[in-house]
């Protein structure tokens, strides 16, 4: 398969290239930026010298098109609206990695996002990318849209319970941390070294773009779930989520009870790992790799349920669940180029 990324020179981008280039059924035909234009990937990323001699060139979309099988656009959000309707009167696979694409609703998108929505066909035309949780056959999918990495780690976490619906859906928060390189490449006082290092903040306060990505496929698989409350923090790490949730439950149950339900949920599933009781994972277990692993804990005294979901947000929460949900879009086994042991220490 030959493959296009737009918007290489970001963390996504790069991330998409070191995993492709070591993919046995793909090669990376071409790599595109829309702020540099003729220059080697190196001068961005020096850790790539000797690996790739591939330049950054302007995106053509008519002849991308041609040219390639897939094409992945890691751009910021309101970039890809703008570049995939084009992409899409080709027969070209397209799967985008901002938010564009994410919510059905174009009030919801204007509202979260501050900008204008994609053309409401496009946005039905999309398919929602969380890997574990897309019943059909992806192989004639033309355009696929790549999860957010909180919406990730949450929904993972979440799935079995609401889906069962074990918990009252009112009473669900998520309190959920990331490292630094969540927020991209561009360089603001927010991803300082001297604001990040040795501190721990709180931001977006009931106003992160992911949460109406979370609860609108909530509510796809329990009518009944409605507002969650969500909230994020930066860590002073470059990578890594954790997003522990907390939920009351309808019924008296028992930790065994939810470790055997999600066992049982993610038995077929490679890529996310259910602790046994007692064990609850770190972010620095999954660095790297496109696995989920899930903990729990049940609190007899309040009646809640509490789940420990952590992921590597570049990875399953953004380039590896990407190569993952191509993987299927091209009929092969979703695991293929993305056997990373994660990285430790």
């Amino acid at each position: 398969m030959k493959i296009a990324i737009i918007g290489a020179t970001g963390y996504g981008g790069v991330e998409l290239m070191r995993i492709l280039q070591q993919h046995p059924h793909a090669s990376i035909h071409s790599i595109h930026s829309s702020s540099s234009h003729s220059e080697s990937i190196t001068n961005y990323y020096p850790q790539l010298q000797g690996i790739t001699t591939l330049d950054l060139e302007p995106a053509n979309i008519a002849k991308l098109a041609e040219d390639v099988d897939c094409i992945f656009t890691a751009t910021p959000s309101g970039v890809s609206a703008k570049l995939i309707p084009g992409l899409l009167e080709h027969q070209v696979k397209v799967i985008d990695l901002s938010g564009d694409f994410r919510l059905q609703d174009p009030t919801s998108y204007e509202t979260w996002y501050g900008k204008e929505s994609p053309d409401p066909a496009y946005l039905q035309q999309a398919l929602y990318g969380l890997s574990e949780w897309i019943p059909q056959n992806l192989t004639n999918v033309q355009l696929l849209s790549n999860p957010g990495c909180f919406p990730t780690a949450v929904l993972l976490g979440l799935a079995p319970v609401i889906k069962e619906k074990w918990v009252y859906e009112n009473s669900i928060i998520i309190d959920a941390k990331t490292g630094v390189s969540g927020a991209g490449k561009g360089l603001s006082q927010a991803s300082h070294y001297a604001e990040t290092n040795d501190n721990f903040k709180i931001y977006k306060v009931n106003a992160h773009q992911h949460t109406p990505e979370i609860e609108q496929q909530l509510s796809q698989w329990n009518p009944a779930a409605g507002a969650v409350t969500f909230t994020t923090h930066l860590a002073p790490m470059t990578r890594g989520i954790m997003a522990t949730m907390y939920m009351e439950a309808k019924e008296d149950i028992s930790i065994d009870d939810i470790i055997t339900l999600y066992k049982e949920n993610y038995e077929h599933n490679h890529f996310v790992r259910i602790r046994d009781k007692g064990s609850f994972p770190s972010t620095k277990e999954v660095y790297g790799s496109n696995f989920c692993d899930i903990g729990h804990a049940y609190d007899e005294r309040t009646n809640r349920i509490m789940v420990v979901s952590v992921i590597d947000n570049l990875m399953k929460g953004a380039a590896g669940q990407a190569v993952q949900n191509m993987n299927r879009m091209f009929g092969l086994d979703e695991t293929t180029g993305l056997e990373f042991i994660p990285v430790y220490p």
